[in-house]
């Protein structure tokens, strides 16, 4: 009697192994508690200079975030007014993500808003890292054509000492075991695309990088909130943050965010890149959920401008 019993229960749990999904998700209930902290933005559609609509406060914070916005009065900066000022700094986020810069809170603009980003500013001192900042170069086609860089780079352009090339990297305490090897795959690509070699150290031993999950306010001066997914710091910081908060997948998952795309993306910022304007590129600043990406030409053009390689 015991082996009729077995074999019926041993199908239904390999018909439950085959259909299992691939990707590996993470997900917290306060990943929910961060995609309805945006729902404000809804509430905001068709608002333009001269309103005092409400949550006005809360675009301004948005845009303040992301370098685009810096009031002197912060009476004004918490206030619910639409003023010059505002008008001025969601015309110019329009025009780094490629809308029209009508200054009216819209479809397009509310879409990029809510998209999973960066928490690295795309502004930073007044000085905008979002316009093309690389050379212009000769199409082969005709002298008339050319074609332009998008990648970026931090103020100062801090990069490694070119006796650096070889960077070592940790995982704090932590870092969930499942995202280890999708990390380790995102160093080893930049590995093969670049002139830096990687190697992993264990956890309680000095690196030059080190990678951790963290959520909100964590101390390093850039919070997770909102949209913001991960950040890193240039040369030599070597810090790079997961939002702990988020939903984080090996595979492509729907709803949730690919680890080792992420990975690539903050590696560049480890070794010196800012964002792109390049959508396709990995350094462009936002990222969809069950979205995968991979190097891109402008990135591996940024990193050997940036080194003069």
């Amino acid at each position: 009697m015991p082996s009729k019993i077995f074999q019926p229960i041993s199908f239904i749990f390999l018909i439950f192994i085959l259909l299992a999904p691939t990707g590996h998700a993470k997900r917290s209930t306060p990943s929910d508690k961060k995609t309805s902290s945006l729902d404000f933005f809804k509430k905001l559609k068709g608002c333009h200079k001269g309103n005092t609509t409400k949550e006005i406060h809360k675009l301004k914070a948005y845009l303040e975030q992301f370098g685009y916005l810096k009031y002197q009065n912060k009476t004004h900066a918490t206030d619910d007014d639409f003023d010059d000022i505002l008008e001025s700094a969601l015309k110019t986020y329009q025009e780094n993500y490629h809308i029209k810069p009508s200054g009216i809170v819209d479809d397009a603009t509310i879409s990029k808003m809510i998209t999973p980003r960066c928490g690295v500013p795309d502004i930073v001192n007044g000085t905008n890292y979002m316009q093309p900042r690389g050379k212009k170069h000769k199409s082969s086609r005709s002298s008339n054509i050319h074609t332009v860089s998008h990648y970026s780079f931090f103020p100062g352009r801090p990069k490694w000492p070119s006796t650096k090339t070889h960077l070592t990297y940790r995982f704090l305490s932590n870092v969930p075991t499942y995202a280890i090897n999708p990390v380790a795959s995102a160093f080893q690509k930049w590995g093969s695309s670049t002139h830096f070699t990687f190697a992993r150290v264990q956890t309680n031993q000095n690196a030059d990088l080190e990678i951790g999950f963290f959520r909100g306010d964590h101390g390093d001066g850039f919070p997770f909130e909102g949209n913001t997914i991960a950040h890193a710091f240039a040369p030599p910081v070597g810090k790079f943050h997961y939002d702990e908060d988020d939903r984080w997948s090996v595979g492509a998952v729907a709803g949730a965010l690919h680890l080792e795309t992420v990975a690539l993306h903050e590696i560049g910022h480890l070794l010196g890149l800012d964002h792109s304007l390049e959508e396709a590129a990995i350094m462009y600043s936002m990222i969809g959920t069950g979205q995968i990406k991979n190097l891109h030409a402008d990135d591996i053009a940024g990193i050997r401008a940036l080194y003069n390689r």
